[in-house]
């Protein structure tokens, strides 16, 4: 099942896509609600799917809208760095031995179709294609065998990064974490319509339809289930949080000359079988 949250109106809907048709869960399961971590933590999209696919006309989502963030405020948004060996290559850091973990803040996420937001500060704004993995049953200490039966699903991120303000100081936080630089969506795919641990899939970013990013999360030097564990034995997880998964070669920063994303650009990521986040870049005013 691939499920959107939508605003239309100044209403928030949670939508499954059926064929070219959207969904309102919400008539379909009456008082559902729309935040998606809420509805993970009661375990309430079990047997919605059978709901969508009998679902009438009258519950069809109709006319114009607008994306929301497939999670507008996720109890955590854990990112991963240098998780691509090339990646780590090219950035001259040392592959990492123990995953590289920092967190982002929900005012930075924005929407599938939404402005990534240039700030007015810098120049140096960077794209980061990555794929996310969505917790649904939290816990501590998760044994690393059973990691992935705590992820409910996948969506596709783009990690915007203000660079210069990345590499201020030795934490990252700052660079990570302009309000409006971090793309979110626009699906959420259950876990059942993607590879198991989300193996094997194509990652790409395009700026302005030129291929800057083209990967495969094999890649991946800490795999999904192995993040899980890693990160569960510091803190625990809760339905809803977001794992940010790390990014391949080919970013921004490390071209020569390096390649900023500007005013007016657009920039899409794609993770095969989960779907294209695209946005246009917008200067603060």
């Amino acid at each position: 099942m691939r499920i959107v949250h939508l605003k239309q109106g100044g209403k928030d809907i949670l939508a499954a896509r059926r064929g070219g048709d959207l969904v309102d869960l919400n008539k379909v399961s009456p008082g559902i609600g729309t935040d998606l971590a809420v509805i993970l933590a009661k375990g309430s999209l079990n047997g919605l799917a059978a709901k969508v696919t009998g679902a009438g006309a009258d519950t069809l989502v109709s006319g114009a809208f607008e994306y929301l963030p497939v999670i507008v405020k996720p109890p955590k948004i854990i990112c991963v760095g240098l998780n691509y060996a090339d990646h780590a290559t090219e950035s001259a850091f040392e592959k990492p031995k123990y995953p590289v973990l920092f967190l982002r803040v929900a005012t930075s996420l924005v929407a599938h179709d939404a402005p990534l937001i240039l700030p007015k500060c810098s120049e140096q704004f960077d794209y980061e294609g990555e794929m996310v993995a969505i917790i649904g049953k939290g816990g501590r200490h998760i044994p690393q065998g059973s990691a992935l039966d705590h992820v409910a699903g996948y969506s596709v991120f783009n990690e915007g990064s203000i660079r210069d303000y990345q590499f201020k100081g030795p934490q990252w936080t700052s660079g990570k974490n302009f309000d409006g630089t971090g793309a979110f969506g626009p699906d959420f795919v259950t876990a059942d319509e993607v590879p198991r641990g989300g193996k094997g899939l194509k990652i790409e970013t395009r700026l302005n339809g030129q291929t800057v990013q083209s990967a495969n999360t094999n890649d991946m030097i800490f795999t999904i289930d192995e993040l899980i564990a890693v990160t569960s034995e510091v803190m625990t997880l809760e339905p809803g949080d977001v794992f940010v998964t790390g990014t391949p070669a080919g970013v921004g920063a490390f071209r020569k000359p390096p390649l900023w994303m500007k005013d007016g650009d657009v920039c899409e990521v794609e993770v095969e079988k989960i779907g294209i986040v695209r946005n246009r870049i917008v200067a603060e005013k």
